[in-house]
């Protein structure tokens, strides 16, 4: 037990003293704080409204340029109404900074037109090449016509429709054509309402109704309404799947590599005529999994300090369901099980690598075996008694994924109790086949194929 530890400390402390540790420790917190930054700062720094000048063309359109301009601040102000509404839903009894809500919702509900009044020179124009040619001066940066313009809408009628034809300074933005062409889908909408003899207000009520509708179940924790703290539990499940993912490709990836690097510099060997292969190859797991946990702890402190400061009354109910029922001894055991399996496996296949491109040549196929469950999680949360879910759940490979991802909708005993087991099964399988695989690959020059796989197994390295 002591070579073990041994083992297990200098794996972890040839990790720990290293500059690309600390780096990848700071990695998430930082990124995170650099992309909440540049966001504040693409919003701070918002291009304005483009501006936008609307001509009526033809004398079909007439009033056409009054009634888009309506159908604009109607569409502004009920994206602001709804932006509101969402954010006093998603911000229920929590206090916001004054003036974050009017911000956000602004931010929401910005079309990015400012229509301005047409020129004198570009409304008389008639239609035709001499028109065209002015249009083009007055959208040309380097032109001396003014105002610039960002755009000019053309608004005329086709067979009694309103239909328009945008020109823009910019060929990639479409951002006029889309909120002009909404606005005279509302215009088409209420004149076809009005030809039938129904009440222009009775229009608006229309478009501004929104159905309040609430969900309840016998499941949610209050036996009636749901409400957010009912949908936490199933955020979390697919949080630790995903973890748990995160957890092996980093854990088993730093395994592959520090075992081949060993084997090509002989430092196996030199560790094996003091230790058994059993005993190095559970310090490395050991050493490597403390490595992880070392980092996911961080990120959780940090994470979890953050969430308590900006929004307490979430933390709780965070706490509150990780704790109910056992939810997070529950996680803590799939992830033990899952990372041995992974982790002793990727152990075996660095000791038969000696270079880089031996074990990128192994890394395809298992990528694509644990893409799969990432796939199936996503079914997990909506669906998690979907019946491919769960056979897939049965899967030993799949299992710690997906039963984590399920856990908050709580599957049957039957399920929770079989799969652990077959999970553990499988599990001590791997981690004996591992064993004697490795020392054969330790002791040997031997590349990875199943012949030598196989052969490993067989004899124990004898």
């Amino acid at each position: 037990m002591n070579r073990i530890i041994l083992i297990a400390r200098r794996e972890y402390a040839a990790y720990a003293k290293t500059v690309g540790f600390w780096l990848s420790l700071l990695a998430l917190p930082l990124f995170g704080v650099i992309g909440g930054g540049v966001g504040y700062l693409t919003a701070a720094s918002e291009s304005p409204a483009q501006s936008v000048a609307l001509i009526e063309d033809g004398r079909e359109a007439t009033g056409l340029a009054a009634a888009v301009r309506d159908a604009l601040a109607g569409d502004a102000e009920r994206s602001a109404a709804r932006a509101q509404a969402a954010i006093a839903e998603a911000t229920k009894g929590q206090p916001l900074p004054p003036g974050a809500a009017e911000n956000a919702a602004a931010s929401v509900s910005r079309n990015g037109l400012n229509l301005v009044a047409t020129p004198a020179d570009l409304a008389s124009a008639a239609p035709g090449a001499a028109q065209d040619a002015l249009v083009r001066q007055y959208l040309d940066d380097e032109s001396d016509k003014s105002p610039h313009l960002d755009a000019i809408v053309f608004l005329t009628r086709i067979d009694g429709k309103p239909t328009a034809r945008v020109w823009s300074a910019s060929a990639t933005n479409d951002t006029v054509a889309d909120a002009i062409e909404d606005a005279l889908k509302s215009v088409n909408r209420r004149e076809a309402f009005a030809a039938a003899g129904i009440d222009a207000s009775v229009v608006t009520a229309t478009d501004d109704f929104r159905p309040t509708v609430t969900s309840f179940s016998p499941k949610s924790a209050s036996g009636g309404e749901v409400s957010m703290r009912d949908r936490i539990p199933v955020l979390i499940g697919l949080a630790a799947g995903f973890l748990l993912w995160s957890l092996v490709i980093t854990g088993a990836s730093i395994l592959l590599n520090s075992v081949m690097e060993e084997k090509s510099n002989k430092i196996l060997e030199v560790l094996l005529s003091s230790a058994s292969a059993t005993e190095i190859m559970a310090g490395k797991v050991l050493g490597v999994a403390l490595l992880t946990l070392t980092v996911l702890a961080f990120w959780g402190i940090l994470g979890g300090t953050g969430l308590v400061l900006a929004s307490p009354g979430t933390a709780a109910d965070v706490g509150a369901a990780l704790m109910d029922g056992g939810l997070v001894f529950y996680f803590l055991i799939y992830m033990v099980g899952g990372y041995l399996m992974y982790a002793v496996l990727f152990a075996a296949i660095g000791a038969f690598c000696e270079t880089p491109r031996d074990a990128q040549t192994l890394m395809g196929p298992i990528m694509m075996v644990l893409v799969v469950p990432i796939l199936i999680m996503q079914l997990a949360i909506r669906t998690p008694e979907n019946p491919i879910v769960q056979i897939a759940s049965w899967v030993p490979f799949f299992t710690p994924f997906l039963m984590s991802a399920r856990a908050p909708s709580e599957p049957p005993l039957l399920e929770i109790v079989g799969t652990m087991i077959g999970m553990f099964a499988f599990a001590a399988l791997m981690i004996w086949v591992a064993g004697r695989a490795f020392r054969a690959g330790a002791l040997s020059d031997v590349k990875l194929s199943f012949k030598s796989f196989a052969g490993a197994i067989r004899g124990g390295g004898r």
